[in-house]
């Protein structure tokens, strides 16, 4: 399923897409959006993965899929940002996947018997946390209340400011003209699901959801609380400033806060095309 081994940076491409192909495929399954014909089998370990192919007979599958391929040529290309949520007027569930590139390709020590990285993880390490992020993110959508019957999905793209063209947009999707904001019902929190660095990329899951539909969560999984309500920070940002805004009630997609005290810079943001065909099991 994963790569053996991570010595290129094509081969982090192939992870991180496998990555982000599975741990969707999860989501969209463990919360009952398509039925069981939508999905192919495969096994990581003991842990039977459910994913998902284009069903023509189920046209909301079809376009997670081609969504998901939109993502694949924006990461090829490392532009974006990637957010997966669940929308019902106010957001019900946010699924976020932050992506970053490393500029410094890791160097190779050959002198023993085994190659390992220098500057970076060993190729055991990287399948180790890949079966670790996805078996935490199974047990937390087995911990998860119930969606809402009329949820609606949809996924946002977001990207690097600097390095983005400025008429990129992705197979299947256009610009985002929205307001920007996500509104949270209920009490959200933040559950942090896990990280995947291979030495090219850094790949690192999250999920914000409403307090009440969480059983049981494992209590470190769940972030500190902190400000109300932020604006995206995004990938521009250091990770000490984003670990600070861990509870959310608004989410504003459309800017980024370069500095704590600089002025704030619009974000290039992407939504699908098409609005996803309600699916439902």
């Amino acid at each position: 399923l994963f790569p053996s081994s991570i010595a290129t940076e094509q081969q982090s491409v192939v992870l991180v897409k496998r990555l982000l192909a599975v741990s969707v495929s999860c989501i969209t399954y463990m919360r009952g959006l398509f039925p069981e014909s939508s999905y192919g089998t495969r096994y990581l370990d003991d842990l039977c993965l459910k994913i998902l192919r284009e069903d023509k007979s189920c046209l909301g599958s079809l376009q997670i899929v081609k969504w998901v391929q939109g993502c694949f040529d924006a990461l090829e290309k490392q532009y974006v940002s990637f957010f997966f949520t669940f929308l019902n007027g106010t957001v019900t569930e946010l699924y976020q996947f932050k992506f970053k590139y490393k500029k410094e390709v890791p160097q190779m020590d050959i002198s023993s018997n085994e190659v390992n990285f220098v500057n970076g993880v060993c190729s055991g390490d990287v399948k180790q946390a890949s079966r670790l992020l996805i078996r935490k993110l199974y047990l937390l959508m087995q911990n998860l209340g119930p969606l809402p019957n009329d949820v609606t999905l949809t996924m946002k793209l977001l990207y690097y400011n600097d390095v983005t063209p400025e008429d990129y947009q992705p197979p299947g999707f256009k610009e985002d003209r929205g307001p920007g904001d996500l509104l949270f019902d209920g009490c959200p929190v933040n559950l942090r699901v896990g990280s995947v660095s291979t030495g090219f990329h850094l790949m690192k899951v999250r999920v914000t959801t409403e307090k009440k539909r969480m059983v049981t969560v494992e209590s470190s999984l769940i972030q500190e609380t902190g400000p109300t309500q932020i604006s995206h920070q995004g990938l521009d940002c250091d990770e000490e400033e984003e670990e600070g805004n861990t509870k959310i009630s608004c989410l504003n997609l459309a800017f980024s806060q370069e500095e704590v005290t600089g002025p704030k810079k619009k974000r290039k943001v992407s939504e699908p095309e098409k609005l996803l065909l309600e699916s439902r099991k």
